[in-house]
């Protein structure tokens, strides 16, 4: 029914708290109807043409005759990490959830330690907000050397260091020693190393970030789409997220902008992938967990701008979907993801315009893109065709 998908993911923009937001910490998260308030509108009139505001429980304006089918989607994986976000896009539902820490073993981060050949102490080791954390231990970095490592309420284990003190190739090195350590009971979904620049007072983090995420336990429709000679091209993180399986191509982007821009050129020219898949991590890394709400709604009326671009490099028969992973609410008092719906716009190869409604999973992408190219259905969540 088409020949390429393209997946957008708007890494972290929600669209209205779950029935059980509550039991993570997050009632009355609302990613895009808090930005929409706190900020007095969103100037997104490209998206809001698509149906964006017709979803339910926007909080966004309507379009009278929606150009896009749309709708929401509920994860069914117990998480609100990037990692499960994007397996179950994929059709893989994570039962049980990886498994979070408020603070890792100290005999684990002493093996850890020494195995990287480095003796003596780490800093932090509880769960804080990723700028925080270097305001309040950055300056003793600096003078001892010693690695910063916190977490959060997502499922990670992220080491912290300054580019002068430990260079990044040896903060990458820290970082596989950990994934490989924290395995099993141990097991997290990501290991991220976070390098930052700057003097007291005046640290930054650099887009030099790395992310380490443990290969999926089962089959994704990469994998599936893969051994039918059919292949990915992931852009920005997609290839750290699954581990390269599945994903054969991959252009490491640092911004949205970069992230865009590869996007379209791949709509232009790319003819060997059947699937562009881009993650558009500045919504959440830049202002979500740093809860900036004016900087994300600059990023998204930046996205929202480039989009008749966007549509305008597909081809007759290309289908674009946009959608999450999870919220990322910036006017919360938290700087952690937030358990929300996500939105779901869809595009292209003769889809009619309609409600979707909300869809049960997430894996209602991969059974669409799955059946789309001919294999019917995988099992796992349900066509909209």
């Amino acid at each position: 029914m088409f020949n390429r998908v393209c997946i957008i993911v708007l890494d972290g923009v929600g669209i209205g708290e779950m029935p059980d937001a509550a039991k993570y910490g997050d009632a009355g998260a609302h990613t895009l109807g808090n930005i929409y308030s706190f900020c007095g509108g969103l100037k997104l009139p490209n998206l809001y043409a698509m149906g964006l505001g017709n979803i339910a429980d926007s909080r966004l304006p309507n379009a009278n005759a929606p150009t896009a089918a749309y709708g929401r989607m509920a994860a069914q994986a117990q998480a609100k990490d990037t990692t499960s976000g994007h397996w179950e896009l994929m059709g893989l539902i994570m039962h049980p959830p990886f498994r979070t820490f408020k603070n890792f073993p100290e005999d684990m981060l002493r093996k850890w330690l020494h195995c990287a050949g480095r003796e003596g102490k780490w800093l932090g080791n509880h769960a804080a907000s990723g700028t925080a954390i270097l305001d309040k231990l950055g300056e003793e970095h600096m003078k001892t050397g010693a690695p910063i490592v916190y977490t959060s309420a997502d499922s990670v284990f992220q080491v912290a260091a300054h580019e002068d003190i430990i260079p990044l190739s040896e903060l990458y090195r820290l970082c596989e020693i950990a994934r490989e350590m924290l395995v099993g009971d141990m097991a997290v979904g990501r290991v991220i190393a976070r390098p930052f620049v700057g003097e007291s007072g005046a640290f930054s983090r650099t887009k030099n970030r790395k992310d380490y995420a443990t290969p999926p336990p089962s089959d994704t429709i990469l994998d599936a789409l893969e051994r039918q000679g059919k292949y990915t091209l992931g852009i920005g993180k997609i290839q750290d997220i699954f581990c390269m399986r599945g994903v054969k191509n991959a252009i490491h982007t640092k911004t949205n902008a970069d992230g865009i821009t590869a996007t379209i050129d791949a709509l232009r020219n790319d003819n060997e992938n059947v699937i562009i898949f881009t993650n558009l991590v500045d919504f959440d890394m830049l202002y979500g967990h740093r809860n900036d709400a004016p900087g994300f709604a600059k990023a998204l009326e930046y996205f929202d701008a480039q989009l008749p671009e966007i549509l305008t490099a597909m081809r007759p028969h290309d289908l674009l979907i946009i959608t999450s992973d999870h919220g990322c609410d910036p006017t919360t008092p938290s700087t952690d993801h937030t358990r929300e719906y996500v939105p779901l716009i869809v595009k292209g190869a003769g889809t009619k315009v309609k409600n979707l409604g909300t869809r049960a999973t997430f894996a209602d992408v991969a059974a669409t893109i799955y059946k789309g190219f001919g294999f019917g259905d995988r099992g796992v969540g349900e066509a909209w065709l």
